[in-house]
């Protein structure tokens, strides 16, 4: 493979890649070393895709794969919650300085959803990959990646609800038997 083409294809999937490890991850230092990962076993390996259309797809199975890996291979360290606030450098902005304020409480919220649920709901809404693509990457059945999207919807927005401070007094109605008719 040519360093031109190379570069073309980190220059296209190197932020949703990025995204994507940083949702696993939770830590901007491994989500880089996630995505140089990635792109370091296509250099080595990449060349054996058929087809070329599919490359996406094949970096997103590759670096969730290395995320496993690495979740087995350090099973043994230091949790994130562990490590002193200053250490603990889980900085939404990093992803999408043009994105709204109001993303990065999404993002954050997302962090707070549980990893199984959180891999397919940043799939699908922050790359934009189909279900079929979601499962392929997964190496899940498209049932379960359907039922995680759902179960993952809930939980976020759970955390959104959570995070978002009550400004307004909410007055629940009372049920239709309870209220008077005039």
């Amino acid at each position: 493979m040519s360093s031109e083409v190379f570069t073309q294809l980190v220059d296209a999937h190197y932020a949703p890649l990025y995204r994507f490890a940083l949702s696993l991850a939770r830590n901007s230092a491994d989500a880089g070393d996630l995505v140089q990962q990635t792109f370091f076993i296509w250099a080595t390996k990449g060349h054996g895709l058929r087809e070329t259309g599919k490359a996406k797809s094949w970096l997103f199975t590759t670096l969730y794969r290395e995320f496993l890996r690495g979740k087995r291979r350090d099973s043994r360290a230091s949790s994130l919650e562990e490590l002193p606030p200053a250490e603990a450098d889980v900085a939404a902005e990093e992803v999408d300085r043009v994105a709204r304020l109001d993303a990065a409480a999404v993002v954050e919220a997302l962090q707070s959803v549980e990893e199984v649920f959180r891999a397919p709901l940043t799939l699908f809404y922050l790359e934009e990959l189909s279900y079929q693509e979601i499962a392929d990457t997964l190496e899940v059945p498209i049932g379960t990646v359907m039922s995680r999207l759902s179960r993952g919807k809930t939980q976020l927005r759970a955390a959104i609800a959570r995070a978002e401070p009550t400004t307004a007094k909410v007055v629940p109605f009372a049920p239709a038997a309870e209220r008077k008719t005039t």
